[in-house]
Parts: structure tokens; C-alpha cells; sequence
């Protein structure tokens, strides 16, 4: 909100006009006759705002002043308010209305004090003081002295005076544009509005040298607004009134600031508070606050019964933080003790407190989080030893089994050798013959190709088994193959022991997440226990069955049975701890190992009880994919 200006003795008198962005602050003063009569009831203050309630100035300066009085009074005091609406009525006829319409009103309330808001309000109780206010204490606030002096006011009247200095605003633009070149004043064409322009005239006559100086006046609001976006970007733009534009169209000052301002191709500056908020960067202002005490002192003083005398309200500058944003200017340059309107607090400003107690903390936490970093490290360091040992241990279970799978393998070797041997000498006595028959030879090739294949085989399976690893060789694979391929290396042990194997394989591929060999050898563990299981059961009823299937939790379970005795049921939760055995021989972690092998890929396995009789281990591992 905006304060009214200083005139200087020099200017023509300023006549106060529709919604003014000026503050007009009053005073307040009660004459030490008027004393005698307040005795036995409240004191009455009537303040006169010289417009309507839509003038943003007058009204937040009024309500400055009744606030304050109502504080310091404690609510002892009865506050009446009048709009005289002198804006758009202006005629000697509708003063006239007024005059008798408010005399008439307060004829059994007659008020102890009038405070005048603005030079119109001032005139107007001047007049009309004997009929409305006969012997209470004038008081008359929001222009300069010299203005009060050109109107010839009563002796008895005092004043709260605004000095309104508009080349302290232009100083204030200058600190912030050094670089500028241009010059712009922009006002508009009321009485008021050409007054205005005539006092900057004359008030910015040294300062405006330095620069190409333009005054936009008398001009549409349209042509304003284009104007303004045509303005070079060295430009300072000070900003007076518009109350009316060349057509005739009445504005409320800030409304047509604010207009111009969006389209303004250069910052705008202004000497009214109530500019801040509608586009302006600043300017040297009267406050609310200032004006609020300034009158409200000097009511007290004069209800009080004290000597009051005519005042100044302090000026203070404003800037707009949004707009010294906007333009790019450095709050560095800024008048010293500016107000800066609409900023946002600094980070440490809204939370220093917060960021320090944050620091303390951390500095606390940092101790502990660098001892569990290196605490961490230390039980990687372990997880990593602990994991070689673990494949060291599978890599000996893996000769282990190959060992106890050497007969079969050899067996399942010589099948394919054997075949080899016949096919070849087959073949050298079909080339001593006096007519070879060729095609014979061809097939018995084929047959050698095929036997060298399956014993390539046989030897990849096994090689694979023995091979030693550093690391986890993670790989996405089928459950389904590698079952299948744990079955052929498992072949030969079965017939020679009499089992029968069999699968029932899952209709889709189970895709899993691990090191392919280490769920091979999980298989070959469990499966050879289970052979092992049957010993004692007759040939014909030796039966191994490998099964895998998808869960619903989107999980893939290997079961693996056989048709042995079982296991006691007190012993299923210990037969997978480390030297648990039943076997004369045996070392008791075949089944711990397994257990560390699929719970390391995130696996389980169990086992139980047949109702059919023998056991069934199962394993459950998560699915590395969907589809």
C-alpha cells in the first residue's frame, strides 16, 4: 500500500482524487476545552476519508490509526468513520449534500475530534467545521506542510505530514541500475495526476540530466501498457499516479501500475507503499506503521489534555523481493536498513537452529556410521572367506560324489568305448574284403560318431562336476535341464544298483538365478542319499522320482523321493545339521552342504515323510523370471 507524496512549496497545490494508492494518515488531537466535555464518557474520534472504501491507502491508514488507538485506550474510546466518496462526486452539490446530511447525523454525537485524511477530507471539514464539528479539534493528515500552508488552514489545526520525496526514489533506482540510460515518469491525467507530473519536473530537473528523460503523460491506458513494453531494458521507470487516462477512464493508482507492469520491459519504481505487491521494485515510502504511530500519538496526547503541535511521519525505503528477482538487481545496492518486502528467509535464517541441532547429530552419528563402515567391510571381508570355504567344501563334495560314481561312470564310459572297438574292427574286415560295401562303412561311422558323442558327453558331465571354482558363476538356466542332466550323470549308479528313475518335469521352463553346478551337485547329493536309502529294499521296488513344478508364490520346487524306510521323525529336523549321518561311513555333510548351496541362492529345503512310505526332500528356489 502506497503513501501520498511531499509536496514542495514550489508545486501547485495537489488535489486529492478517486482511489489515491497514497496514504493520507491522520492525526489526532483533542483542544484542553474539549477535556472538560469528554468528562463522564468515552471520547469521540471521527475520521473523514476523502474517497471510498476501494482506496487501499486511506483505508489501511485509518485502520492504522483506530487499531492503535483502540490498543492504548484500552476499546475506551468511540470511533466513527465517514467516506465522502470526493472522488467521484466532486460536484459543489453533492458537498453540499454531505455537509448537511453529517451535521445532521452527529447533531446529538458530536465528535471531540476529527481526523482529516487527505486535502480534500481537510477542505471539506474546514468548511463545514462550525455546522458538523463546532469546537472539536481538527486534525489533518497525508500531505506536506506546504501544501497545508497554500490552503490557509485555521491556526488551531494540526497535522501529521508526509513529505513525499520523489528523488529519493530515484536515487534509490539509480543504486540499483547504475548501468541505466533512460529515464521514464509515468502519471496520468487528472488534476491530481498533472500535479504530480509538474512537482517531478521541477524536483527531478538535476537529477534527470544524467539521463534521456521521457515523461509519458496523457496517454490511454492501452498505450500505456504498450509503451511500457517498449521500454529500452537501461531504462529506470518511476511511476506517479494515474487516477484518469486521456479517455476519460478512472483508475485506482496501483490497479494501473500493476497493468503497466506486466507488460514492462524495464523495472518499475514508486513512491507509494501500496505500489509494493502490484509490480513496482520500491521506492521511499511513509509506512502504515510510521503514520499509525505519528496520529496516534498525537490523539492520545490531545485526549490526555496535553499541548499537541504538527508532526512528520518518518519516510523508510521498501523493495519488493520478488521484483529484485525478477529484474536481476543485487539487494547488495539497496539503501542501507531498505525493507525488503515479500522475501524468503534464507536456509539458515528458518532453520538455524534446526541445522545446527542436524550437525550435532551428525557429527554424533559420524563416529558410529564410519565404525559400522568399517565394521561392514570387515564382515564383508568374512562373508567373502567364508564363501571360498564354502566352495572349497563343495568343490570336495563334488570329487566325493564323482568318486562314489566311479564305477558307474566307468561303466557308462566303456558302453560307448566298447561300441567303438566292435564298429572299428567291424569295418577293417569289410575293407579286407574283395568288394567293401560302403554304405555299410558309412553307417558303421555314423555309429562311431555317435558313440564318440556319448562318451564326450560322459566326460563333460564329469569334468564339469570336478571342475574348482573361486567365485559363483551366476547364470539364469532351466531347472528342468539341469535335472535332466543330473539324471543321465546319475544313469549308470541306477542300473547298477537297481533303481529305477523317473521325472515328471514341469510343462514350462523354470527359469532360476544361481551357479548351475551347485544345484546339479544339490541334486546328485540328495539323489545318491536316496539310492543309498533303498539298500535294503528289493530290487523291484527301488524307485527315485524327480519332480519339478512351478508354486503359486511364483516359486520353482524340486522334490526328490524315494521308496526307502523314511526317516524317524524326531530326526527330520536335524538329518541337514553338519556330521548328521546314519551311514557307517558316511561324513555327515552331504546334506549341509546342500542346505548352504540353495540357502545361498535365496532358497529352502526341507525334508519329510512319504505316506506311502520313503522320503522326499524338497527345494524351493526363487523364480528368475516371469512368463
Amino acid at each position: 500500500m502506497g503513501l501520498v507524496r511531499n509536496w514542495r512549496t514550489r508545486s501547485r497545490r495537489l488535489g486529492w482524487r478517486a482511489a489515491l494508492c497514497c496514504i493520507f494518515l491522520v492525526s489526532i488531537a483533542a483542544v484542553p476545552s474539549a477535556s472538560k466535555e469528554i468528562v463522564g464518557r468515552d471520547p469521540r474520534v471521527l475520521i473523514l476519508y476523502p474517497y471510498d472504501e476501494r482506496i487501499a491507502a486511506t483505508t489501511a491508514a485509518g485502520e492504522a490509526v483506530r487499531t492503535r488507538l483502540l490498543d492504548a485506550t484500552k476499546g475506551r474510546i468511540d470511533l466513527f468513520s465517514e467516506f465522502l466518496d470526493l472522488s467521484r462526486f466532486p460536484e459543489s452539490e453533492h458537498v453540499g449534500r454531505m455537509a448537511g446530511y453529517l451535521s445532521a447525523k452527529y447533531a446529538d454525537r458530536r465528535p471531540d475530534v476529527v481526523i482529516a485524511l487527505g486535502e480534500e477530507s481537510a477542505r471539506f471539514i474546514s468548511a463545514n467545521r462550525k455546522n458538523l464539528a463546532d469546537g472539536a479539534r481538527i486534525i489533518v493528515a497525508g500531505f506536506s506542510r506546504s501544501t497545508a500552508e497554500e490552503m490557509g488552514l485555521p491556526s488551531d489545526v494540526v497535522g501529521a505530514f508526509s513529505e513525499f520525496h520523489i528523488v529519493k526514489t530515484a536515487e534509490m533506482a539509480r543504486g540499483l541500475q547504475p548501468a541505466a540510460r533512460h529515464l521514464f515518469i509515468i502519471g496520468g491525467s487528472s488534476k491530481f495526476d498533472r500535479s504530480w507530473l509538474a512537482t517531478a519536473r521541477a524536483d527531478l530537473a538535476a537529477f534527470s540530466k544524467d539521463y534521456q528523460t521521457t515523461y509519458l503523460e496523457g496517454l490511454a491506458i492501452d498505450e500505456f501498457i504498450r509503451r511500457a513494453a517498449e521500454f529500452p531494458s537501461d531504462s529506470i521507470v518511476l511511476a506517479l499516479t494515474i487516477f484518469k487516462d486521456r479517455d476519460g477512464r478512472n483508475f485506482i493508482p496501483r490497479e494501473a501500475v500493476k497493468q503497466i507492469s506486466e507488460t514492462a520491459s524495464a523495472p518499475i519504481y514508486g513512491p507509494y507503499l501500496t505500489y509494493v505487491d502490484y509490480g513496482v521494485v520500491g521506492g521511499s515510502v511513509v509506512t502504515f506503521e510510521s503514520l499509525g504511530k505519528t496520529v496516534a500519538d498525537l490523539a492520545l496526547d490531545a485526549i490526555a489534555g496535553k499541548p499537541v503541535s504538527s508532526r512528520e511521519s518518518p519516510q523508510t525505503y521498501v523493495a519488493d523481493a520478488r521484483q529484485l528477482q525478477r529484474w536481476g538487481l543485487s539487494q547488495k545496492n539497496l539503501p542501507l536498513g531498505t525493507n525488503q518486502m515479500f522475501r524468503e528467509p534464507t536456509f539458515w535464517e528458518q532453520y538455524w537452529l534446526a541445522t545446527v541441532t542436524a550437525l550435532a547429530v551428525i557429527m554424533a552419528q559420524g563416529t558410529v556410521i564410519f565404525g559400522l563402515l568399517v565394521e561392514r567391510r570387515r564382515r564383508r571381508a568374512a562373508e567373502t572367506n567364508s564363501r571360498h570355504r564354502l566352495l572349497q567344501v563343495v568343490h570336495l563334495n563334488q570329487s566325493a560324489t564323482a568318486g562314489a560314481l566311479s564305477a558307474s561312470i566307468a561303466h557308462e564310459l566303456n558302453q560307448p568305448l566298447g561300441a567303438i572297438r566292435s564298429n572299428a574292427e567291424a569295418a577293417a574286415v569289410i575293407l579286407r574284403s574283395e568288394r567293401p560295401d560302403l554304405k555299410l562303412i558309412e553307417q558303421i561311422l555314423v555309429d562311431i560318431q555317435d558313440d564318440d558323442q556319448r562318451a564326450h558327453d560322459v566326460i563333460s558331465r564329469i569334468r564339469g562336476l570336478l571342475k574348482k571354482r573361486g567365485e559363483i558363476d551366476w547364470q539364469e538356466f532351466d531347472l528342468n535341464d539341469v535335472t535332466m542332466s543330473a539324471i543321465r550323470i546319475l544313469h549308470g549308479e541306477a542300473e547298477r544298483r537297481g533303481v529305477v528313475v523317473s521325472s515328471n518335469h514341469a510343462p514350462r521352463e523354470l527359469p532360476i538365478l544361481a551357479d548351475r553346478v551347485h544345484v546339479q551337485q544339490v541334486i546328485l547329493n540328495l539323489a545318491t542319499n536316496a539310492m543309498d536309502a533303498m539298500l535294503d529294499v528289493v530290487t523291484t521296488e527301488r524307485r527315485l522320482m524327480l519332480e519339478t513344478a512351478l508354486t503359486r508364490e511364483s516359486k520353482v520346487e524340486l522334490s526328490i523321493s524315494d521308496t526307502g524306510s523314511g526317516i524317524p521323525d524326531e530326526q527330520l529336523a536335524t538329518v541337514f545339521e553338519p556330521f548328521y549321518t546314519t551311514k557307517p561311513s558316511g561324513t555327515g555333510l552331504g546334506l549341509s552342504i546342500a542346505r548352504a548351496i540353495v540357502e545361498t541362492y535365496g532358497g529352502k529345503i526341507w525334508a519329510a515323510n512319504r505316506p506311502e512310505g520313503g522320503a522326499v526332500f524338497r527345494i524351493v528356489l526363487p523364480l528368475a523370471r516371469s512368463g
